[in-house]
């Protein structure tokens, strides 16, 4: 079973910052959704 939940982590898709699009450099499961130069404007 924990090789189920695993995969399902490896899996997720990457994140994208609300505000342009760029991809987020962190984990997809973090709460953050802008990223660290849309979030210092």
């Amino acid at each position: 079973m924990l090789e189920n939940v695993v995969e399902f982590f490896k899996n997720l898709p990457d994140k994208h910052c609300v505000e342009c699009g760029e991809k987020i450099d962190e984990q997809s499961e973090c709460y953050a959704n802008t990223c660290e130069h849309c979030n210092t404007l």
